[in-house]
């Protein structure tokens, strides 16, 4: 399925909201201001929280944990060395490992598990807030890969966050 990411324009947090390829708003991810750490709550259009993603605050590189029902169900982590690139590894209680890995540069990730491509996602260039295009395969767990990319978007695109 194809989403449409975009980051809201005046907000205090990270404040994303995802639509569908025709459009339509299927999701909120309100970034929580005033916290130690990025605390986002995934949510519905009807603010129900799906899922919450967590930053470790005290980790030796950028980790991220995405809970569901009060569980963490992923755990996502960025390799530290790398050039002009960002890889992370996303650890999936019960599914194994994805790897996401994209040029800095271009903006263009691609999420694989077991060397399959699973997910893709490409940034526009040329708009004010940012925007992208994630197309995540059948029979994938599209929330799971969508709280991922945010945090791959946080991680690696925010000017504050380039200290971790």
């Amino acid at each position: 399925m194809r989403y449409l990411m975009q980051q809201k324009l005046f907000a205090l947090g990270d404040d994303f909201f995802i639509k569908d390829e025709n459009g339509r708003d299927l999701f909120f991810v309100d970034g929580k201001v005033f916290s130690f750490g990025d605390k986002l709550s995934f949510q519905d259009m009807e603010r129900n929280e799906l899922a919450f993603i967590k930053q470790r605050v005290f980790a030796w590189r950028p980790t991220y944990h995405i809970y569901r029902d009060g569980a963490v169900v992923a755990t996502v982590r960025k390799k530290l060395l790398t050039f002009l690139r960002c890889k992370f590894f996303i650890d999936v209680a019960g599914a194994g490992q994805i790897v996401a890995d994209g040029s800095i540069l271009d903006h263009e990730y691609t999420l694989r598990r077991g060397g399959r491509t699973i997910a893709g996602v490409s940034k526009e260039w040329f708009t004010i807030r940012d925007t992208y295009g994630v197309d995540i395969a059948d029979g994938e767990d599209d929330l799971l890969l969508l709280a991922a990319v945010i945090v791959i978007d946080m991680v690696c695109h925010k000017p504050r966050h380039n200290s971790n």
